[in-house]
C-alpha cells in the first residue's frame, strides 16, 4: 500500500498548565497534529508509531481512520510536562518525564511505502541512528528538525534543552522538506534573520526549508523566498502549531506549486489556532479562509 505521507512520531501524553494555572492532561505530538491536518485536506495519509501495551490507548486521539495508524511495540511512552509563561503560550517550559523507545526503519510493516516520509519527531532519541538515510533510499524525507535539536536533560528531571545537530551537514542533503520554528533556525545557522537562515539550510543541503514564527509561514523553495502571514482570531489552539503547517505544506507540495502550497498551509494553520487538538475543520473552510491571505515572494 502506497501512501501520499508516512508519518512516523510518537504519540505523548501531555499535562499542559496555562499561564492561569489551569491544567489540562491530553494526548499530544507532531504525529498526532501533523496526521491531522493532513488528513483533513484529502490527503492520503498514515502513521507509523510506537507504544506500550497501556499506552496504545492514547492512539485514539488521531483524526486519521484506526487502520491508518500502524503501531510498533514499546517498552516506553513518551509522557511531556508542558508549563507555559504567557498567553500567546510563546514562552514555556517543557519536562520529558519519560521518552518512548526510538523508531526504526524495522518499524514500518513491510509492503507500505510513500510518496514523503515524514518524521514527526519531539526530541532526540526518538529515531533509529539510520533512519534518515534509509528513508531517503525509499522516497522524499521531511523532517521537523525539533526532533534532532531538542534534548532531554536526566540531571534536571528530564528538562527540555536545544543544542545544535552535529550531523546537519551531513544529513540535510538527504532531506527533500526540512522545517524548523525561529528559534531552532537561529540554533541551527546562528542568524536571527529568517530569510538569510532558510537560504544558509537549503546552501547545506536541504531542497525546500519551512520556517515558522508566531506571525507568519516562510518557505524557501526554488531559490525564492515567500511568506504568508496567519491570521487566527484566537490563539487557544497554539500547540500544535508548526505540525499542522508542516504536514498542510508538504502534502500540497506534490501536487502544487510552492505559493498555492503555503497558502494553504497559512490557511489552515490559522483556523487551527482558534480551536484547542487537531485540526477538524474541512477543505472547504481551508479554501475559504484563503481568500482573506496571500503570499509574499522575495
Amino acid at each position: 500500500m502506497n501512501y501520499s505521507s508516512l508519518l512516523l512520531g510518537h504519540v505523548t501524553m501531555d499535562t499542559n498548565t496555562d499561564h492561569l494555572g489551569n491544567v489540562v492532561h491530553a494526548p499530544g505530538g507532531a504525529v498526532l497534529f501533523s496526521s491531522a491536518s493532513a488528513f483533513a485536506l484529502g490527503h492520503d495519509v498514515a502513521v507509523v508509531t510506537k507504544a506500550s501495551e497501556k499506552g496504545k490507548a492514547r492512539l485514539a486521539a488521531f483524526t486519521i481512520p484506526e487502520d491508518r495508524v500502524f503501531c510498533a511495540q514499546a517498552m516506553h511512552d513518551t509522557e511531556m510536562v508542558n508549563t507555559y509563561f504567557s498567553a500567546d503560550k510563546e514562552k514555556r517550559r517543557s519536562v520529558c518525564a519519560e521518552q518512548g523507545d526510538p523508531i526504526a526503519v524495522s518499524d514500518v510493516p513491510a509492503g507500505i511505502t510513500a510518496d514523503i516520509y515524514h518524521l514527526a519527531g519531539l526530541l532526540v532519541g526518538d529515531y533509529a541512528p539510520d533512519l534518515i538515510p534509509a528513508l531517503a533510499r525509499r522516497g522524499d524525507v521531511a523532517v521537523d528538525v525539533q526532533g534532532f535539536l531538542r534534548r532531554r536533560d536526566p540531571q534536571k528531571g528530564g528538562e527540555m534543552y536545544f543544542a545544535d545537530w552535529k550531523e546537519k551537514k551531513e544529513l540535510l542533503p538527504l532531506i527533500r522538506f526540512l522545517k524548523t520554528d525561529a528559534a531552532e533556525a537561529e540554533i541551527l545557522t546562528g542568524t536571527k534573520d529568517r530569510a538569510e537562515a532558510a537560504r544558509q539550510l537549503a546552501a547545506w543541503g536541504a531542497k525546500e526549508v519551512l520556517i515558522t514564527h508566531n506571525t507568519e509561514v516562510l518557505v524557501y523553495a526554488d531559490g525564492r523566498i515567500l511568506t504568508c502571514p496567519i491570521r487566527a482570531r484566537s490563539l487557544a489552539g497554539r500547540t500544535g502549531r508548526g505540525d499542522t503547517t508542516f504536514a498542510a505544506y508538504i502534502n500540497e507540495r506534490r501536487l502544487h506549486a510552492p505559493a498555492e502550497a503555503l497558502l494553504t498551509a497559512t490557511a489552515t494553520v490559522s483556523l487551527k489556532m482558534e480551536t484547542p487538538g487537531p485540526f477538524r475543520g474541512t477543505r472547504d473552510q481551508v479554501e475559504r479562509k484563503m481568500e482573506e491571505m496571500e503570499v509574499t515572494i522575495a
